[in-house]
């Protein structure tokens, strides 16, 4: 299983994964568990994938980490711990 890639993104997808930041108003509080997740280095698997927390959820699809979803959105792919 594949760990989350953290270097040398796209820069699309940082741009597009910053719109989505400011758009969802996700806050700097849920951004640090983001951040503390990360650092655990979490494995995920190959296909889609989503990490719920409490006021937003993180989706990715392998290595990648695709968007940010509010809460009431529907997340595709496994749920990851």
């Amino acid at each position: 299983m594949p760990k989350i890639r953290r270097d040398n993104l796209p820069p699309a997808l940082l741009n597009h994964l910053l719109d989505r930041i400011t758009e969802r108003e996700i806050s700097a509080n849920q951004l640090g568990q983001f951040a503390d997740w990360l650092v655990s280095e979490p494995e995920v698997p190959e296909g889609r994938w989503f990490k719920r927390f409490t006021e937003m959820n993180v989706c990715g699809e392998g290595a990648v980490i695709k968007t940010f979803l509010r809460p009431g959105q529907v997340p595709a792919g496994e749920e990851v711990t």
